[in-house]
């Protein structure tokens, strides 16, 4: 017994000194060390690991943005489209600094059957007499160049902010001086694609309780002077139930990846919305069992968008989230610190999601 106790208590000091801090240790707890901004660990998990190359079926990507300088750059990006699936993207030129629409137009001009364009709502003179005639012409001069909708539309609390050539700060989707151009966009038959607010984490206090604080911190939006999160769904459903003659795109799963319930239950009650999931791949595939059963359920109302530049692994990514049941993966492209895992979507549903919902509407709304 005596034997025993000395084994014991040696072991005990043996675990002891393993544990123990070195004298040049800086803190006796690594974790103090390590910057949640730098936290990127590797999957020490033995577990499934899906290498997706191209998309299960083909797709539309309906929401991109003029990322080229040059036509070899076009001419690239067709290459990684042919190489991982994507039959044509949609280029948003609102919220894009640079060229005039009809240059974005003529710049895709040798692949024209591989890309849409969709254009800005122009606020030029809104509070002049002329307006909203001059808008309406513009929208009318950007449908004759070739424009498949607007968007991206973009208020984070300031107004549509993306809008070109003139800022709309302070305009935001609901003023009655919008919706002439609205009801127009209807009659033209061009989908309205906007970015309402940013996911709920942005909003939440910036310290240890959010959960989404890597990527929030880098986004964190001060609502002093604009417009908070629950302000600017309510102007969004607004506009979307005084317009039930046109169609909205709502970006990014309308920023509501975190409550999948309201975000059904806005589906539900206006069939002139959508949502594109482009650039939410963290927020959603990190509750992937509740994101599944949202996708499946409201599988004829979700369009697949990128919004992630032009490269292979940024498609490559999403098609793993949607097509797998890989669990706990990192992507750098995609997260911030969560964990992600796969849908696992049935086959009818990523038709949808892919191509089937986006053709039916560029049909419908030529």
């Amino acid at each position: 017994m005596k034997r025993f106790h000395f084994l014991l208590a040696a072991a005990a000091l043996a675990f002891a000194a393993c544990n123990a801090p070195k004298a040049s240790d800086e803190s006796a707890n690594p974790a103090d060390k390590v910057l949640v901004r730098d936290f990127f660990p590797d999957v020490a998990n033995n577990i499934p690991v899906t290498k997706v190359e191209r998309a299960k079926f083909t797709v539309i990507d309906m929401h991109s943005h003029d990322y080229v300088e040059s036509p070899e750059q076009i001419a690239e990006w067709v290459k990684v489209m042919d190489a991982v699936g994507v039959e044509h993207t949609a280029i948003m030129h609102c919220s894009w600094i640079g060229r005039p629409f009809e240059e974005v137009v003529e710049a895709y001009a040798p692949y024209k059957d591989r890309f849409r364009f969709w254009c800005c709502f122009d606020y030029t003179g809104i509070d002049s007499e002329e307006w909203p005639a001059q808008g309406i012409a513009a929208l009318e001069r950007c449908k004759a160049l070739g424009a498949t909708g607007i968007g991206e539309l973009g208020d984070k609390g300031e107004g549509d902010t993306y809008a070109r050539p003139a800022d709309g700060k302070g305009i935001h989707i609901d003023d009655p001086r919008v919706k002439p151009l609205i009801e127009k966009a209807g009659e033209l038959k061009m989908p309205i694609s906007i970015h309402i607010a940013e996911p709920i984490w942005m909003y939440l206090p910036m310290d240890e309780t959010n959960d989404g604080l890597p990527n929030a911190a880098c986004w964190h939006v001060d609502t002093t002077d604009c417009y908070g999160y629950w302000k600017l769904m309510e102007t969004f459903e607004n506009a979307v139930r005084e317009n039930p003659g046109t169609l909205f795109i709502a970006c990014h799963y309308l920023n509501m990846t975190h409550d999948w319930q309201r975000l059904g239950a806005l589906l539900d009650k206006y069939p002139n919305m959508y949502v594109d999931i482009s650039a939410r791949v963290a927020e959603s595939a990190h509750t992937p069992r509740a994101t599944r059963e949202f996708l499946i359920k409201y599988q004829d109302r979700v369009l697949f968008g990128t919004d992630n530049g032009m490269e292979a692994p940024m498609y490559q990514g999403i098609f793993r989230v949607l097509e797998t049941s890989d669990e706990h993966f990192y992507v750098p492209e995609y997260n911030y610190h969560w964990a992600l895992s796969g849908f696992n979507l049935p086959d009818e549903v990523l038709k949808k999601i892919y191509h089937d919902n986006a053709e039916r509407i560029l049909t419908e709304y030529k």
